[in-house]
């Protein structure tokens, strides 16, 4: 069970960023010496240097292959490409100007030229840039907003803002275009224009539910307009909606704190080039999804060009080294986060985690207790070195760290249920049950439901044997939220398997694989199911299956083990059957995790043809639940994700009042 805290603390800082699938581990050194003497040898080496996240030697080795083919496209595609992912823009202009009239490629390469455009104010070149022969919707979203700035910029703000209504385009454009006329506006001084649509994209709560971050800004800008115009209430209470939609945001917590004293609030986006740059920045956390790391890091880094010190950028980007497996680099970024900022602290946390995901421990823990000493009541000062005590299975140290954690908690709130949790945990690994469960109910106590608890407790009441219903329908219901969270429907499968349910452990465990496929935990409890299920073919695949994964040594010695020798008969006398590897738990924020991704219409799941009806979503419904209680089974919930791109296939994605789509009866 690894205890990950790294992600959670972003989450803080700026909505979260909280994704579960790792690509290939990266290279932190640049390339040496490029040697390499033939076309084919230096283009095979950029491509396993880009796959391998190591952009400085993909960098190096395209450059080298165009030594050998200098007019080659491709080449110079991946070479723009890769310096601009790696942040050398200026290097990468003249390959796109190489490339602007490539359809293929020219929403990058124009982009990029645009963006220099947008550099050096020539705002009508860079209207020119901004048409492409080839659009998706996304390329018509950016170039449209951007279109709509650079008018902006060229002093045409009324003329800006009717090219924004009349883009056209799916529904999730609605709070980017809304955001952005209303940032337009209140740039060009049209007061009623920019609080009209300021209201009107933050009511839109189903819309913002799309893309939680964007909508988000669009609270902390419109709060900042209002206490512009001193309506000091009015913005005090948008704040207080933005709150309820994601606790703990840093920036909204600096926001109020300078409303109340009366302290000048500057516009969030001021002129043309910051709304270009806040267009990629709403793009890049939109789009910010597993497996989908090198394209957000690329809009990333258009932003950066145009703002090089955004302090939110950069921690938007040193969140996606971490999930590209790039901890110096993250390092790095989080490093020139500005002192002032909101977010230093938070960047100076996240440094202390990746430098014990570098297994530099002990400077992880001096940095994190420096930083908790600072200011002891930060209860995310105790998680970032919990979790380092955690990684070194120090659990003991994290116990006690916690306890003095909840001793500066004399009335905690829904916001502390994390070190509740955390705490639960420390004291479940030192074997202390009753120590354990008190604090597992106490998180449950401040927030309740919470999927990641519930599924802990549920689970560890069923190894040990007690509250065994109880346990499974915690589970159960834990599922039931998270229908797509690969490790809650592990738990679920896994202790259906430990009450020798094996039929049922199969059927859940599959389905664990399938929204994890890649996990070699996961898949091993797959292989020991089809073993006690008689399907032993399938269970020595699926345990070659995890053992090709390369998975912790002790996973690794039980799976070449039961390679060896299967399973061992079941004990009839045994309540039990005895675990061989407990199940995969991820902790992660409550109500700060982020759910903002947003596919491009090539990825986008297809309407299912059937004519849908209507439904609203009650308070602590999941897309399973209504799938259960509207089409009579949770399976069902992938037709609902179908028949609403709003959600852009993602079931964490609902909020209560939202309307949604359901399909009609299976015949």
């Amino acid at each position: 069970m690894p205890l990950n805290n790294r992600n959670w603390l972003a989450g803080l800082a700026v909505a979260g960023i909280v994704l579960a699938n790792q690509p290939a581990f990266a290279k932190e050194n640049p390339a040496g010496p490029v040697d390499i003497s033939s076309f084919s040898g230096a283009f095979l080496a950029a491509r396993v240097a880009e796959v391998d996240n190591d952009l400085n030697g993909a960098i190096a080795y395209y450059k080298r292959a165009l030594s050998f083919d200098p007019g080659n496209q491709q080449l110079q595609q991946s070479l723009m490409l890769g310096l601009i992912s790696e942040g050398r823009f200026d290097e990468a202009l003249p390959y796109a100007d190489k490339l602007k009239e490539v359809p293929d490629v020219e929403r990058f390469s124009r982009l990029a030229l645009a963006v220099d455009s947008f550099k050096k104010k020539d705002y009508t070149k860079a209207e020119y840039w901004l048409k492409l022969s080839l659009e998706s919707d996304l390329d018509k979203l950016i170039t449209g907003l951007m279109t709509a700035w650079a008018q902006a910029g060229s002093g045409d703000a009324k003329d800006a803002l009717a090219y924004l209504d009349k883009m056209n385009g799916p529904e999730w454009y609605k709070v980017f275009v809304g955001y952005h006329r209303a940032l337009i506006a209140e740039g060009a001084g049209m007061k009623d224009e920019a609080g009209k649509a300021y209201a009107a994209t933050l009511d839109d709560v189903a819309a913002g539910s799309g893309a939680p971050e964007t909508w988000l800004r669009t609270a902390e800008a419109y709060a900042g307009f209002l206490a512009r115009e001193g309506k000091k209430d009015e913005a005090l209470k948008v704040l207080d909606k933005s709150d309820e939609f994601s606790v703990g945001r840093p920036a909204v917590a600096e926001l109020r704190a300078d409303i109340d004293k009366g302290v000048p609030i500057p516009p969030l986006v001021q002129g043309p080039n910051e709304g270009a740059t806040e267009i990629f920045l709403n793009l890049g956390t939109a789009l910010n999804r597993g497996g989908g790391e090198a394209f957000v890091r690329l809009y990333l880094q258009y932003a950066l060009a145009l703002q090089p010190k955004s302090d939110i950028v950069l921690m938007q980007l040193a969140s996606v080294a971490e999930q590209q497996d790039r901890p110096e680099e993250a390092i790095k970024l989080y490093g020139k986060i500005s002192q002032g900022s909101s977010l230093k602290r938070v960047a100076e946390l996240q440094r202390g985690l990746n430098l014990a995901d570098l297994k530099r421990h002990d400077e992880a823990i001096t940095q994190l207790k420096t930083l908790l000493e600072a200011a002891p009541d930060d209860m995310r000062g105790y998680l970032a070195l919990g979790g380092v005590y955690a990684s070194k299975e120090d659990y003991k140290s994290a116990a006690e760290l916690y306890d003095k954690a909840v001793a500066r908690l004399p009335n905690p709130t829904v916001e502390n249920w994390s070190i509740f949790y955390q705490r639960g945990i420390a004291y479940e690994r030192l074997k202390q049950w009753p120590k354990a469960e008190p604090n597992f109910r106490k998180a449950l106590e401040l927030f309740p439901d919470q999927p990641q608890v519930m599924n802990y407790l549920g689970y560890s009441w069923v190894d040990m044997n007690m509250n065994l219903d109880e346990g499974l329908k915690m589970i159960q219901k834990a599922v039931d939220l998270r229908p797509s969270d690969g490790y809650i429907v592990d738990s679920l499968g896994w202790a259906h398997y430990r009450l020798g349910k094996y039929e049922d452990a199969v059927r859940e465990l599959e389905r664990a694989v399938s929204l994890k496929p890649d996990d070699p935990v996961l898949n091993d409890h797959l292989g020991d199911a089809y073993w006690r299920a008689g399907r032993k073919l399938e269970a020595t695949f699926q345990w070659t299956h995890a053992r090709d994964m390369k998975p912790e040594p002790d996973v690794l010695a039980s799976v070449q083990k039961k390679l060896a020798e299967g399973l061992p008969p079941v004990d009839p006398k045994a309540a039990l059957d005895a675990p061989v590897v407990a199940p995969e738990v991820k902790p992660e924020a409550p109500a700060t995790e982020k759910r903002t991704e947003l596919e491009t219409p090539a990825t986008q799941p297809a309407t299912a043809a059937i004519v849908p009806a209507a439904y609203k979503v009650q308070r602590g419904q999941s897309l399973w639940s209504i799938a259960v209680d509207q089409l009579g089974s949770g399976n069902r919930y992938i037709e609902i994700l179908n028949l609403n791109p709003q959600l852009q296939g993602d079931p964490g994605r609902i909020v209560p009042g939202q309307e949604l789509k359901l399909p009609g009866p299976v015949d």
